[in-house]
């Protein structure tokens, strides 16, 4: 492969895992805390519908992004008022989730179908942007790329270094144990629940406004369980997240490559379902391999809180 056409792969995969990885990492701090929100999905077509929308609107990128980052955070509010205050089963709600903002995303979007919108601006510095390979490899995406890395290295110092990540952890792990000497457990999860929101809605900014500048019903196309199968295959770790992401990354545009040039005759639908196919491979080999008991899920994970009076 010419090293041109390496570049544009490369690139190619940074943009199909950045979504994956905003949207694993905000899920990731979730289960830390002992809750499973599969509204995920929901959460990413809503941020991502109303990014494109301010944006198209406004005519601001930045705009676009915060507005999908709040609704985000605005569809993980009601997750958390249901499960977290009036202890609805996480499993049913996540779904419910999902479903409501499939549905109100196509609502929200069908005036926007066809509008074209500015990508968000990608990173220029003279001289060294220019650099071949090196320059477009490093120096050639937009913020929200370089956001995503800072993330993972935030979130790993946070959980592991942090007093408060170290609550956060043991509010999963024990959520008994962490109220009885004074943590409010339920404070704790809303904030990480809406940590979650945010950052699921900022993977679907990513989508509309940079991946693919445009509004089209559906765009998530499972990207919000690819990401909650993400936070199992890293055994809840962000640095094994961050190499997930772009494996699984890169496993949907070697698709998208394949079919291209012909799908060496397998039928694109087959292809199509090649990330989804990897990912209950990869899920299915975790769950009957030998480490198995090292997945290291929070002992609390999806399992309600109701503090004693």
């Amino acid at each position: 492969m010419a090293p041109d056409a390496a570049v544009l792969v490369i690139l190619t995969v940074v943009g199909a895992a950045t979504p994956l990885l905003f949207a694993a990492l905000g899920e990731l701090v979730v289960e830390k805390s002992g809750v499973l929100n599969l509204g995920v999905e929901g959460m990413m077509i809503l941020g991502a519908v109303s990014a494109f929308a301010v944006a198209v609107s406004t005519g601001s990128g930045a705009l676009g992004v915060v507005a999908g980052m709040l609704a985000g955070m605005a569809m993980a509010f009601i997750f958390g008022v249901l499960t977290l205050t009036l202890a609805a089963n996480q499993v049913a709600t996540g779904l419910a989730l999902t479903i409501f903002g499939l549905g109100l995303s196509s609502l929200m979007g069908a005036s926007f179908i066809g509008i074209p919108v500015e990508p968000l601006a990608k990173l220029s510095i003279p001289g060294i942007s220019q650099i071949p390979i090196i320059g477009p490899l490093f120096f050639g995406h937009d913020a929200l790329v370089y956001l995503s890395f800072a993330a993972v290295v935030a979130i790993a110092w946070f959980l592991k270094k942090s007093r408060a990540g170290m609550i956060l952890r043991a509010v999963g792990e024990s959520d008994i144990s962490a109220h009885s000497i004074g943590y409010n457990v339920i404070a704790v999860r809303y904030r990480a629940v809406l940590f979650g929101g945010a950052m699921a809605g900022l993977g679907g900014a990513f989508l509309s406004l940079s991946y693919t500048p445009l509004w089209n019903e559906g765009m998530t196309a499972g990207r919000g369980w690819i990401a909650l199968a993400l936070v199992v295959f890293s055994s809840w770790r962000p640095w094994r997240l961050l190499v997930g992401a772009y494996l699984f990354g890169g496993v949907t545009i070697l698709q998208l490559y394949t079919q291209g040039a012909g799908g060496l005759g397998i039928p694109a639908q087959v292809m199509s379902m090649l990330p989804y196919l990897a990912t209950i491979l990869v899920l299915a080999v975790i769950a009957a391999g030998p480490w198995k008991g090292r997945l290291d899920a929070p002992a609390c994970l999806g399992k309600p809180f109701r503090p004693s009076t």
